[in-house]
């Protein structure tokens, strides 16, 4: 309960400091509309001369979309801030201010994960969902509850790999402090925004096995087409908590690189 009443502390003061700037929610609605439209026109244009591409419909390509949209979202809500503040430019490991997070009374990387909240990006998770919503409406299916929990399901798998990424090259930067680590990830993934199979064979292998951001959208739009294995499902959840740990190590292991400001 401790962890969750500090959650709780820590999105009270983003929300303090982001109300006070009110011209940001115009900007991030104006940006969230330009995202998602664009995104959204990209799929018409190919779409708009087949009806399938590697077996994938306008409607369930349209799933994949809304499934990266929900997942950027909720990586800007929490897990980008954060991470940012560190390993981001002229972030604490590079000016020397981690010394002070390493002194708060709890531990260090759930300080780091849950400090800093970008409550903007709720109107970003609204559009995604607005956006699957949409894409499960076009498909004229019928969509189970068990469907839906599976979807759920593998939305969590998906958002625990997405932040043990994050959290592996933002420990990185412990040995590269100028090299931005997390830059390069945020290009890689937008290749997620569309379905696996739509990819060449040595690109689809990398991004399932060595940056698996399709794992990510892909996943759990195959949930929600009822085209997703049991054997998929264990490989997703396996992957996302063996990623979680290793990423866990690392940090914890540059905790141990780190040279104090003050040393």
């Amino acid at each position: 309960m401790r962890f969750f009443r500090l959650i709780s502390q820590f999105i009270k003061v983003s929300f303090e400091e982001e109300s006070a700037y009110r011209v940001n929610f115009a900007i991030s609605l104006l940006t969230s509309l330009l995202t998602v439209g664009s995104a959204a026109l990209s799929i018409s244009v190919v779409f708009g001369q087949v009806d399938h591409v590697q077996g994938w419909t306008y409607a369930s390509t349209l799933v994949v979309l809304g499934v990266y949209l929900i997942m950027n979202a909720l990586r800007s809500l929490f897990i980008n801030p954060g991470l940012e503040s560190l390993a981001g430019m002229d972030g604490e490991v590079w000016t020397g201010k981690f010394d002070f997070s390493l002194l708060r009374p709890v531990d260090t990387q759930f300080m780091v994960t849950f400090r800093k909240w970008r409550l903007f990006s709720l109107i970003d998770l609204f559009f995604g969902v607005l956006v699957t919503g949409i894409a499960i409406y076009r498909m004229e299916a019928s969509v189970s509850i068990g469907q839906i929990l599976l979807f759920c399901l593998m939305i969590c798998s998906g958002l625990a790999i997405l932040y043990a990424i994050l959290l592996f090259f933002s420990s990185l930067v412990f040995w590269s402090p100028a090299v931005m680590f997390t830059w390069v990830f945020n290009g890689i993934l937008q290749l997620a925004r569309y379905p696996l199979s739509m990819y060449p064979g040595w690109l689809r292998f990398i991004l399932t096995w060595i940056v698996p951001v399709g794992i990510i959208t892909t996943f759990p739009a195959q949930a929600l087409t009822g085209e997703l294995t049991v054997k998929v499902v264990i490989l997703g959840i396996g992957l996302a908590v063996s990623l979680v740990i290793l990423a866990s190590c690392l940090f914890r292991r540059a905790l141990r690189h780190y040279s104090s400001a003050s040393s």
